[in-house]
């Protein structure tokens, strides 16, 4: 990672936990641009006899360190100093915290674990996590990790990866006896690397000659067998068969590892359930030494089910590499496989993802900042925040701007004094809604101030805007492009007045693989209040479902009795009572649908997703569709007054049986994917996170080009 981050631009400081004994591993780090070196030990910042900083002397150091020389984030690995950093309280806001040494099954998670790691969440800038699987095991379980959880896979160093020509000149084996296996790494009971000395001697018994190199000199002392270290340096130094070369530089190693025929990393089935991705693996694919490993959900989602060298026990491990070994092609669809894998986890993919992290956490200045105690005051008010929150983010880490917010309790109500305090103190005023809080800010903007308010929909038939004065309003913004015109129409004000910046997605965050079979299964993303016509989307999975029952529909909704406002109408509660009634009275429907609860992890949710409806009467905007099309689904909409304003025609409908025939024709020609690759691009140029926020980045600039003026 600090690699990365140095080429990535970032003036990186690493900081050494221990003692630097040999300096094997350290010296390629000296050689890196951008990429300074810290020895605690050596440069006197800590006077320990210990030879590793302990997490709380580590925070000390960290704390000290910063305040010399103030750092924009800081990267912390390991439970236990992210656990105390945020007690600590100094660095809260600034935390990249990669977290790996964490429970990571329900089993393992206990109450006081989900607070623990709740805490280091709501207090991280970004969790960063190591795979797909462990991104989405954090966000069902911790409330606070939904929306900061970034994806960082295991890097594969530079001279590991044969794209930059390190390793080019090493000779590849031969296929001449004998063969050789290698394991690299510590030696561990879970591991199973007493076991792996063992092969040798069973493939003996096979007809088979195979050595196995193995590199390491860490001997794990294990409590629950206090004999392992002195069984397993025994078996290493005396085994007939077994190589081991000891420690080695990584270089070394992957040198050493390139002239083997395969790579061990077949361990103990109780590690069966980890998250986390062996970067050992990922170094062999590269190399062209296929990886032997236990067969995992996670293995198989990376490698394919059928890759020909999973094995869970010795007796698998001596049968593959066997099968291997007799048929050539065997081992070349398994290096063939590897190398494609382990493609994607080199250094410039890591840098272009760090690149477009950095970008979104930390904005370019978009106006001049003359004055450095004079910034730019900007208020936010609102009392419902859930299609502000990315750009609040944006606003308060943009360079020159100083950000408050006026929260309103409800939408009529506020502590006034505080707004009162407020206003006098703003020089950009943004009222998310024009609900009542636009109201308020009309009736006493100062005459020096700039007054910002963004619609939606449901504003324009309020009778409260009667009472806004639209002469003190310097911006209206609305979502789209009709409710604009509505809104001219509605004010009687000046088109100039009324710009259009649609709501953002966050496509860096919903961009995840899919799950299997995603492409028969249809999504609805709120289906409540009855305008959002749940009955439309049961006719399409109803004609879907007369030809293929892997079709299925999952709907994530608040439940009509959970909304008061809907639950006291007869024609809603009539509506929903007939609709639940047809799902459990229909043999296309029975079984079909799935109501998953109304909440953040829209993300997770989307992985199951390959089609995004949306079947509404009316909408202003409808996020659901584009969340949708940013995940890798595509959106089908039934034609509502607008859509074609803000989508594009092809996934616009006229009626339930045309989406439905549409997304059966699709599958037919194997082109859902296709498709989805369409719907993605198109989002992300239109309102991708990046889009939106430039454009209210332009909004600002223009705010404080006026005040200067």
């Amino acid at each position: 990672m600090a690699e990365a981050m140095a080429q990535a631009g970032v003036e990186t400081t690493f900081v050494l936990k221990s003692r630097v004994v040999n300096d094997r591993l350290v010296a390629p780090l000296h050689l890196i641009n951008d990429l300074k070196v810290i020895d605690a030990f050596g440069s006197g910042l800590t006077s320990g006899r210990a030879d590793s900083m302990s997490p709380k002397e580590a925070v000390r150091v960290l704390i000290e360190m910063d305040e010399r020389e103030p750092f924009d984030f800081i990267v912390v690995r390991g439970r236990r100093l992210s656990e105390i950093l945020v007690r600590e309280r100094h660095f809260n806001g600034r935390i990249w915290c990669y977290l790996t040494d964490i429970p990571q099954s329900l089993s393992e998670l206990t109450d006081e674990e989900v607070k623990q790691i709740g805490l280091i969440a709501q207090h991280s800038q970004l969790l960063l996590c190591q795979t797909e699987d462990l991104r989405s095991f954090l966000e069902s379980q911790i409330i606070n990790a939904k929306g900061k959880c970034r994806l960082w896979p295991p890097v594969v160093p530079i001279w590991a990866d044969e794209s930059e020509g390190a390793l080019t000149r090493v000779e590849r084996p031969k296929n001449e006896k004998p063969w050789r296996l290698v394991y690299l790494g510590k030696f561990a009971p879970r591991w199973n690397t007493e076991s792996m000395t063992a092969l040798p001697a069973a493939f003996r018994r096979k007809s088979l000659e195979v050595e196995l190199h193995m590199v390491g000199d860490k001997i794990h002392d294990d409590r629950s067998d206090p004999d392992f270290a002195s069984r397993m340096r025994k078996a290493l130094e005396s085994t007939k068969g077994v190589v081991w070369h000891g420690g080695m530089g990584r270089e070394e190693a992957m040198r050493l590892a390139a002239t083997m025929h395969f790579g061990l990393s077949w361990r103990d089935p109780s590690l069966d359930s980890s998250l986390e991705l062996s970067t050992k693996v990922l170094e062999f694919g590269l190399l062209g030494v296929p990886p032997i490993l236990n067969r995992t959900p996670m293995h198989e989602e990376l490698f394919g089910s059928d890759y020909p060298l999973f094995a869970n026990n010795e007796t698998q491990v001596v049968e593959v590499v066997r099968r291997a070994i007799e048929n050539p092609a065997v081992r070349k669809k398994a290096i063939s496989t590897a190398k494609a894998v382990s493609a994607s986890f080199g250094i410039a993919a890591a840098v272009d993802r760090l690149r477009e992290y950095l970008s979104l956490e930390f904005p370019p200045p978009v106006f001049a900042i003359e004055r450095e105690k004079s910034k730019l005051r900007v208020l936010l008010v609102s009392h419902d925040w859930k299609f502000f929150a990315r750009i609040e983010k944006y606003l308060r880490a943009l360079p020159g701007a100083e950000v408050r917010v006026d929260h309103w309790a409800s939408l009529n109500s506020h502590d006034e004094k505080k707004s009162h305090e407020l206003i006098k103190w703003a020089d950009v005023v943004i009222c998310e809604w024009a609900g009542p809080n636009a109201v308020w800010y009309s009736q006493n903007k100062r005459a020096n101030q700039r007054l910002i308010v963004r619609l939606h929909r449901f504003e324009l038939g309020a009778a409260w805007l009667d009472g806004l004065r639209t002469q003190a309003v310097d911006q209206f913004i609305c979502v789209s492009e009709p409710y604009a015109k509505q809104t001219v129409t509605r004010l009687a004000i000046e088109p100039a007045r009324v710009r259009v910046i649609p709501n953002y997605v966050d496509d860096v965050d919903l961009d995840r693989p899919k799950l299997a079979q995603a492409r028969f299964h249809l999504g609805l993303l709120g289906a409540v209040p009855k305008r959002k016509r749940l009955d439309r989307a049961l006719d399409v999975l109803e004609a879907l479902r007369r030809h293929d029952d892997r079709y299925l529909l999952m709907v994530k909704t608040e439940m009509p009795w959970d909304l008061w406002w809907v639950w006291r109408r007869d024609i809603e509660r009539d509506y929903f009572a007939k609709n639940f009634a047809r799902i459990n009275g229909s043999p296309n429907l029975r079984g079909g649908v799935v109501f998953d609860p109304y909440g953040p992890d829209v993300a997770l949710w989307l992985r199951r997703v390959g089609w995004v409806l949306s079947t509404s009467d009316d909408e202003s905007f409808h996020l659901a569709p584009a969340e949708g099309m940013a995940s890798g689904a595509v959106p089908l909409i039934t034609g509502w007054q607008g859509s074609d304003a803000i989508y594009s025609s092809e996934w616009i409908f006229n009626s339930p049986g045309a989406i439905a025939k549409f997304i059966l024709s699709a599958n037919e020609r194997d082109q859902w994917q296709s498709l989805a690759e369409q719907a993605k691009r198109q989002l992300s140029e239109s309102f991708g996170l990046s889009a939106v926020l430039d454009e209210w980045g332009d909004l600002i600039k223009e705010q404080a080009l006026a005040l200067g003026s």
